[in-house]
Parts: C-alpha cells; structure tokens; sequence
C-alpha cells in the first residue's frame, strides 16, 4: 500500500495546458493507434442507449410499474446502460450542482491546489487515475469526494469555494442516493431476488457512495486521446449527470463504440462490475470511455453507488445452479478497487480476472 502515498511524478493539471493555447498535446497523452477515437466515423445514429422514464416505476399501476421493470431489465441485459428521466431528483438541484462545479474549475489554480489529492484515497483534486511511472494519462481534470458512509463524510475536504458547494454536493447526494436504492429494488425484482436483496447484499445503510466531478478541458488534438479511457465501473451502479451542450461518453456496444447523446434533465445510469458479480452475469456491466473536444470543455458529475468496502461479495446462490456455477470468486469491494487505484482504467481486465476456474 506504501506505493499508494504519493503520485510517482509531478502532477501536471491538463487544464492549464489547455488554458496556454498549445497547439499540439504532450506526448504523455496521446494514446496508442487502437485507443484513438474515430471522431466522426463511429456516430452511429440508428443505436441509442435506452431512455426509460420512471414515473410509472413509483406509481401505483401495476401494469404500467410492470412495464417500467422490463425496459430497466432489457436495458440492464442488452446495454449495461440506460437514460432515466421523471427519476424523482429535482431538475434545478441539477442545474445548481453541475453549475456550481463548473464555477470551481474555474477558480484560480492556487485555491484548487489546496485540495491536491493522492493515490491513497483519491480524494480530492486530482488529474490522473493509477500509479504507473511513464503511463499514457488521460485528458482531464476531477474532484473526488466521500458521500457515504456518513463515517467517511468529511465536508472539510469538499470545495469551501463557490460558498454554495458543499451545501448543494449534500442535498444533490441525497437525492440521487434515494434514485440508487429505487433502481437497485427494480433489479432485486427484475433478477427474481427480495427487493431489498441488492442493497442489502452489498451492506444495506452501511453503503457507500462518491461524488467525481469531471472537467473535460478543450484539446486541439481530440483525434490523439480520451477524456477517460476504456474502463467498467467497478461499482455497484453509477448514476451520470451529463454536460447537456457537449456530448462525450461513448459506450460499447457489438464492437462498436457509440456516443451518447443527453436527454434533456435525464441521468445515464449504469451497471458496475460490483452488479455483474452478484447477478452472476446477467446483467453486466460495460465498457465505456470518454472522447474530447477542440471546441468545448465539459464538465459532468459521476455518482458512484458501491458495496460496504469490507463485505465479501459473490454471485448470489439463488442465481446459481448446476446449469450456471458461480461464474465469480469472492472478494471485497476494498479489494478489488485497489486494482483501479493502483492500474487506472484498463477495459474489462480486472472483473475478467476474478472469474472462477470451476
């Protein structure tokens, strides 16, 4: 864990190359020719990821919740990904939180500084993922903090500048909370489990939950590299506040990577590896990753829903037979995420790894 203290280089924030005017990216960044983003050739405009709306999953028809829980169940098979709207989280807190963000990356660099982070919990202001000396790093800036357990929510660390941050990183964190516990009953359901069995399989109210706020700088070179590269979150689910003007998550889908176009007022929900394990595959989660702008940054807020880090965590026994062993060993939350901490993104590598050999 020794090397988990400290980054193995200067960090170098990738806002201020972006605010300097270069005209070409530093080596550091550009990606190998099979990450490279085909900008233009792969908008795929007959695929998009499911929009679903939830009125009806938190009414009292039961035809119509019924329905609601098929399309949340096919999204979760067929895409690991899906749009909410009418999702229960007011659509100004929305506005406010991803504003109030955006207004904090363009603080001076000295006031940001003050939150530096480390590789040791991430908290904080930081501007790379894994320790890797010599790694190719994404294009990005972010703030990582602790929503849940409340034991880990420490507001001294969250952002005093703009004064309206920590009071709205708090109500939009109790929101989206509620959101997650809705969406994981829909899948205990659709998975013919207790409702209650996904939150309490992976710690009931002792789960805990983390707010990444990204900035997505202006790039002259967006051909060269990626915002975020290629990963699955290692979660439980993660519930994606978009930039509404700029679109840039790109999802995997048949080989293909497709962009994500935002729903006006909508959350992009998705499946974590942590979701994958206890379903013991049926529903998975999916690779993703991020493209860049010349033009535009982006700013986008991530909402990560995740096991009690020290509750063992394994293909639930009801979903596994003769027919469909246990497809997964168990492990940790604490565990597995020091695989991502210590590595960075690194496509499906590390829920492939954890496959049984039964």
């Amino acid at each position: 864990m020794n090397r988990l203290m400290s980054w193995p280089e200067p960090v170098v924030r990738v806002q201020s190359l972006s605010e300097n005017g270069i005209g070409t990216i530093p080596d550091r960044y550009i990606k190998p020719i099979s990450d490279r983003p085909a900008l233009k050739s792969e908008i795929h405009d007959h695929l998009e990821v499911p929009v679903i709306d939830l009125q009806n999953l938190f009414g009292k028809d039961p035809a119509l919740h019924q329905e609601t829980s098929r399309r949340i169940s096919s999204a979760c098979k067929d895409w690991g990904f899906f749009q909410v709207v009418n999702h229960g989280v007011s659509h100004e807190l929305m506005k406010r939180t991803r504003a109030v963000w955006r207004d904090f990356f363009e603080l001076p660099l000295e006031v940001k500084q003050q939150y530096a982070n480390s590789p040791s919990t991430y908290e904080g202001y930081g501007s790379r993922l894994g320790i890797e000396k010599g790694a190719i790093l994404d294009w990005s800036d972010y703030f990582f903090l602790n929503y849940l357990p409340v034991t880990l929510r420490n507001q001294s660390k969250w952002p005093a500048q703009p004064v309206s941050c920590r009071e709205l990183v708090a109500k939009y964190g109790a929101q989206v909370t509620k959101l997650c516990g809705r969406l994981l009953k829909a899948m205990s359901i659709n998975l013919e489990l207790k409702e209650d069995y996904l939150q309490n399989a992976f710690g009931g109210d002792e789960m805990g939950a983390c707010l990444r706020a990204n900035f997505y700088p202006k790039c002259p070179q967006p051909e060269l590299t990626l915002g975020l590269s290629s990963h699955s979150d290692p979660g439980a689910i993660t519930i994606l506040l978009p930039d509404p003007d700029v679109a840039g998550l790109q999802v995997r889908k048949g080989g293909k990577w497709i962009t994500v176009k935002p729903f006006p007022n909508a959350f992009i929900v998705n499946v974590g590896d942590q979701i994958q394990v206890l379903s013991n595959a049926n529903y998975k989660s999916v690779e993703h990753r991020v493209i860049v702008n010349s033009e535009k940054d982006r700013v986008s807020l991530a909402f990560f829903y995740n096991p009690k880090s020290d509750l063992l965590i394994e293909p639930a026994k009801e979903l596994v037979n003769e027919d469909r062993p246990a497809l997964y060993k168990p492990m940790t939350y604490d565990e597995y995420r020091l695989y991502i901490r210590m590595n960075g993104p690194c496509g499906k590598t590390q829920i492939e790894s954890m496959k049984s050999n039964r």
